[in-house]
């Protein structure tokens, strides 16, 4: 039997927009996905066009799809199937928006080719293709409409990197139905997505849903698959912010590793950030040990082609 496709978009999070499609616990769907600039960006487009996307159009959703006897207690699973690659995405740099936003101020877009083995970023950098959703929520029990760029506690724009092919999402329900959506499917990405962009790309999500009753969670939790992260372990460039607080800690080791592939690699700055959302991972080493925190960010020497951006 064909699995039903749904096509029907929208911008925002709220209880009260119509259904897409009625489901029952075990019911498989697949969602056709657009890129979180509604199809805005193109190949051929200008970094200035990152300036002039209308809000009204970004972060696009696909949903939402009630959940027969779901109620508010619940937890919906969301066992994500597979996902069909497309042939290309973009990473932009967007004025105001990114962990280092007052670092980069001019726009500045890229955009990436990729296959099912890998996303060629650059001449001499190839990243492994990871595909997952970055959005992946239910409508909140508050009444209105709600943007779809923050996460909440019933999931949305969650963007974490391990939610690929053969992971479960579980998400506890706030309103009758449920009412899941997902979107912002990414090629690959790192953790903490820094300069605000992954590899965005139009893509096909292919998920199962089941209903679990009195599941009472708070919040967001998940399984990842054994073998999930396949990558071809080289080792890891390794940058830190230490400080007393996390943010700036953050900040400082992302500024640190730009600066070193800047300096020792000849990297373009505006490439090192965006390589840096793609392809690193941002991760707390220390918060026991006041006053003082320690992050760390990882980048996987393995992407690099050539032995010379290894060594750096």
């Amino acid at each position: 039997m064909a699995i039903k496709t749904i096509h029907d978009l929208h911008h925002c999070f709220d209880h009260h927009l119509p259904p897409a499609d009625t489901i029952s616990s075990g019911d498989t769907r697949r969602f056709d996905i657009l890129d979180a600039s509604g199809g805005l960006i193109t190949r051929d487009s200008q970094a200035e066009e990152l300036t002039r996307l209308p809000a009204s159009a970004l972060n696009p959703v696909c949903g939402p799809l009630y959940m027969e006897d779901a109620e508010p207690g619940d937890v919906i699973e969301v066992e994500l199937v597979d996902f069909e690659p497309g042939q290309w995405g973009w990473t932009g740099l967007i004025p105001g928006f990114g962990l280092l936003a007052d670092d980069f101020t001019s726009p500045w877009l890229k955009i990436s080719e990729y296959d099912s083995e890998s996303v060629y970023f650059d001449e001499d950098i190839a990243i492994p293709f990871r595909p997952f959703a970055g959005t992946i929520g239910l409508a909140p029990a508050e009444p209105g409409q709600h943007s779809i760029v923050p996460p909440r506690h019933c999931g949305g724009n969650l963007d974490i990197r391990d939610l690929v092919r053969g992971s479960s999402l579980y998400l506890p329900v706030q309103v009758k139905g449920g009412l899941l959506s997902i979107g912002d499917t990414h090629a690959c990405q790192g953790d903490g997505e820094v300069c605000g962009t992954a590899v965005e790309t139009r893509m096909a999500a292919t998920a199962t849903l089941r209903l679990h009753k009195k599941g009472n969670i708070p919040s967001p939790m998940f399984d990842v698959p054994a073998g999930a992260s396949a990558e071809q372990d080289m080792g890891f460039l390794v940058t830190t912010g230490v400080g007393s607080d996390l943010m700036q800690g953050a900040r400082d080791a992302v500024r640190f590793m730009i600066d070193r592939l800047h300096k020792q690699a000849g990297m373009e700055e505006q490439l090192a950030y965006a390589l840096c959302s793609v392809a690193g991972r941002l991760r707390i080493s220390e918060i026991v040990d006041q006053p003082n925190w320690v992050v760390s960010f990882y980048m996987p020497r393995s992407i690099f082609r050539s032995k010379s951006l290894r060594a750096i």
